[in-house]
């Protein structure tokens, strides 16, 4: 049966024709914006420079045009259909997982499409809240008694945490009765090792945190936190959100049992994420939505559910952003994520020293020169300006046409422990060049004369 091919995703220019390739400096920052079409607009009259990555990705054309072109030569439902626009869809389905799933170190059938990160994330939250209810009524009592919850029991997670990789654990501790702990942060935002060391203990059950924080721009110290979970037998889940898209990621490497991750945000359309989980747990666990395309039998009394990924996939699911997800994957492979990794601490440290520099403008998180557990920042930084409110500074910027995140970042707790109700972030990407970090500092920098404030903070 002949099929045809997705067009292969645009390659990124690269600056060397042998070997390793070049690092990428700003002239390639240049050349990659132009497979970027959202960013050759104006706004307010202004050329774009979009400072929001943090909070969703612009997208290559190559991209664009894979989701396009499963719409054109492919569209069919998945794993339904003996017709060959059926086999094409279920087979570029497919090989999308597998392609998403190496990118992150994981086999196929460890990699579970959701419609988000958040999605994820309560995916599990709701699997092991089911476990506990099917242990409890001696349904698979013996495999699942080691995810079931209760009194007596321990979720922990940090305190500079996403809303999305706490609340689910919020409610999980609700519905079983096992208790919620948390890590703290000092007075920077940096973990408390010391108290970690003393919370994860014999009753620790689970451990939740982020990888990278969409607030300080720091990276966690994976290996230590995991170290301490695993040391108590407790399962670890990690929020790879800011860290997926930034810097290389082996699921395997870091030792984690479950991992959470968007699309949108790592150059692939909205509505499309993914759930890794260690394949003996994902086997074990019963599922959180059911319906069609997840069974293999179904009588009027009950069910029963095929294995993992499929188990989690209820419903038609979202095939061209799988699709789409793929073709962002081999963008990002293309260029090389080392490269983008170290191209996000070149750009991350610009952007924190600019800002650092201004007066009554205070940076949350590591210091410019500074490194939190051997990692130095990403290309996030969010801050606070004296005497102006967040939205307001993100307003100014907006009208010279510079995108930048307000607000509390759906991380609460964390701007209440840092003595803030709402911060500013700017958040840069592969494609953001020095001219618009340089341009965006000088912006920020008229911000409290703009609303006729002094340029001490305090003054």
């Amino acid at each position: 049966m002949a099929l045809v091919s997705i067009p292969a995703p645009l390659r990124p220019a690269q600056t060397a024709t042998a070997g390793a390739p070049a690092a990428l400096d700003d002239a390639e920052a240049e050349r990659i914006r132009r497979d970027f079409p959202a960013l050759e607009q104006e706004v307010n009259g202004h050329p774009l420079v979009y400072l929001d990555s943090g909070a969703t990705s612009q997208k290559p054309r190559s991209v664009l045009e894979a989701e396009q072109d499963f719409y054109e030569t492919r569209n069919a439902a998945v794993h339904r259909g003996a017709h060959e626009l059926a086999v094409r869809a279920t087979d570029v389905y497919e090989d999308a997982r597998a392609t998403v799933a190496a990118f992150i170190g994981a086999d196929a059938e460890e990699l579970v499409w959701t419609s988000n990160a958040t999605e994820a994330l309560n995916l599990v939250a709701y699997a092991f809240s089911n476990a506990t209810v099917w242990a409890e009524r001696g349904r698979g009592a013996a495999e699942l008694r080691r995810f079931a919850l209760g009194p007596g029991d321990e979720i922990v997670v940090t305190e500079l945490e996403h809303h999305a990789n706490l609340i689910p654990w919020q409610e999980l501790a609700f519905r079983t009765g096992a208790a919620l702990r948390y890590i703290p942060v000092d007075d920077d935002g940096r973990l408390d090792l010391d108290t970690a060391r003393q919370i994860i203990g014999a009753r620790t059950r689970l451990l939740a945190f982020s990888h990278a924080s969409n607030v300080l721009g720091s990276v966690s110290p994976v290996e230590e936190l995991v170290d301490l979970a695993h040391g108590v037998d407790a399962f670890v889940v990690l929020d790879a959100c800011q860290s997926a898209p930034h810097m290389p990621v082996d699921v395997k490497a870091l030792g984690v049992d479950f991992a959470a991750f968007s699309g949108h945000k790592m150059l692939a359309p909205t509505g499309i994420g993914a759930l890794y989980g260690r394949r003996e747990l994902l086997d074990a666990l019963p599922p959180f939505l059911v319906g069609g395309s997840m069974i293999t039998t179904v009588t009027m009394e009950r069910a029963e559910y095929l294995p993992a990924p499929q188990r989690f996939e209820a419903g038609t699911q979202r095939i061209s952003q799988a699709v789409a997800f793929a073709a962002a994957v081999d963008y990002l492979r293309e260029t090389g994520m080392e490269r983008i990794a170290e191209r996000e601490a070149q750009v991350g440290a610009r952007l924190a020293e600019g800002i650092a520099a201004i007066d009554g403008v205070r940076l949350l998180g590591p210091a410019p020169d500074e490194e939190w557990y051997g990692h130095p920042r990403f290309g996030i930084a969010a801050f606070d300006v004296a005497g102006v409110h967040a939205h307001d500074v993100g307003q100014y910027l907006d009208s010279l046409g510079i995108a930048v995140r307000v607000g509390h970042h759906c991380a609460q707790p964390l701007h209440r422990r840092l003595g803030l109700t709402a911060s500013t972030r700017a958040s840069a990407y592969l494609y953001t060049t020095e001219a618009e970090i340089d341009g965006f500092v000088a912006a920020l920098a008229d911000v409290r004369g703009y609303f006729g404030l002094t340029s001490k903070a305090g003054s």
